[in-house]
């Protein structure tokens, strides 16, 4: 049963989409519903909405227009990265540099090029979760052609030195005159970090629109001019070549809205979930013993809160907490309901039970401080009563 009243936390896994971007779609869907590659009058009021929204995520990324591709998703523009990036240069090399917690989008279709004969070299991570950019660049090998770390993690909320490790593979490529593609999953980014992809110097980057109050199904994949790279979706000219399969319009037009609004707004929506992340976390190291504080301290997302409590199961605190009307996660909603801990908690050297008993709280920009407390009195009652629970004596 829905609770009257829902406080939504979980903003790392979905948004809702934005008033601006609703309004901006409707028309797509009924009297402008013309294919954007039929040579007609109505197609072509398709396709001028894609040209348009092309042209606002490239100014959000400072790039060219022409260096956008619409996917489905983030998971899409990830697979497509890298796949795309190691099987274009795959003449040249076969070794793939990756991070020990990227998402799975990242980590598994490292997996699945190494049954086609790729290497991988899954950097490790410091206790915080940072990637060493000197570890990034000291994995390059001679036959190395991809390299892909996260902008920020989407469980534990830090923020990786992407612009530095960029700089670096770059430098090292360039010293032995060959090609390395970098690439960042920027999907967490928008709306909070830098996401201009020259200001971090990377190949490729993937976004995701539902991330930033933008639809459902619908991402892009920023390739930077003459970066090889091979189209994996193939079956029809859409997107120069580049991702075959009729454009989604409509997503893609609300995604650009949406983007756009998230940059527009960033200062404002990182000094308010700033200050309500802090809040929440120092009310929960005071309220809750026992409390461990996952991810950075400092280098992390304005949004992020990712807790531990000794002795506690993630998922009876979360079930708790649906009761109670708030809406947190415990993890990447990609892999919500497996019982194996979270691989990017057991990277940062957690013992399994402990990373079993994860807290992610996700906040936006709709959230206020007395939300916050209510969440923090929800949370220490249930840490409480759980631990109580399991240390009373069994009959």
């Amino acid at each position: 049963m829905k609770p009257a009243n829902v406080i939504y936390m979980d903003h790392a896994a979905t948004t809702p989409v934005s008033a601006a971007a609703l309004a901006a779609m409707q028309p797509y869907f009924s009297t402008r519903f013309g294919n954007p590659s039929s040579l007609y009058w109505l197609g072509q009021e398709g396709r001028k909405a894609l040209d348009e929204a092309r042209e606002r995520c490239a100014r959000v990324l400072g790039c060219r227009a022409g260096e956008i591709v619409f996917t489905s998703g983030g998971t899409e523009s990830d697979n497509s990265a890298i796949m795309g990036a190691a099987l274009a240069l795959k003449a040249k090399g076969d070794h793939i540099v990756t991070s020990a917690i990227e998402h799975h989008a990242v980590l598994h279709v490292c997996d699945l090029l190494e049954t086609l004969g790729f290497t991988v070299t899954r950097v490790p991570v410091d206790r915080a979760g940072r990637v060493s950019p000197e570890a990034v660049e000291a994995a390059i090998m001679p036959r190395t052609t991809v390299v892909s770390v996260m902008l920020a993690n989407n469980e534990i909320g830090t923020v990786q030195p992407v612009a530095e490790i960029a700089a670096r593979v770059k430098a090292k490529a360039a010293a032995s005159k060959r090609t390395i593609a970098v690439h960042t999953d920027a999907v967490q980014a928008p709306g909070y970090l830098d996401i201009n992809a020259q200001r971090l110097g990377v190949d490729l980057l993937s976004l995701s629109a539902h991330k930033f109050n933008g639809p459902k199904g619908v991402g892009l994949l920023f390739i930077r001019r003459n970066t090889p790279w091979l189209p994996t979706h193939v079956g029809g000219a859409q997107e120069r070549d580049r991702r075959a399969g009729t454009e989604n319009v409509p997503a893609i037009v609300g995604m650009s809205v949406a983007l756009e609004d998230a940059e527009r707004r960033r200062a404002e929506t990182v000094a308010h979930c700033t200050a309500l992340r802090d809040r929440l976390i120092s009310a929960i190291h005071e309220r809750v013993e026992r409390a461990r504080l996952n991810g950075h301290p400092t280098e992390r997302l304005a949004n992020n809160v990712n807790f531990c409590f000794e002795g506690v199961e993630g998922e009876p605190v979360l079930l708790g907490l649906d009761l109670a009307g708030v809406a947190a996660s415990s993890g990447s909603a990609c892999t919500a309901g497996s019982l194996e801990p979270s691989h990017v908690l057991l990277a940062l050297g957690m013992h399994p039970d402990m990373a079993r008993g994860s807290l992610r709280l996700t906040l936006g920009p709709e959230n206020t401080a007395s939300e916050v407390d209510y969440v923090v009195e929800a949370v220490s009652g249930l840490v409480g009563k759980l631990r109580s629970m399991s240390a009373a004596p069994r009959r």
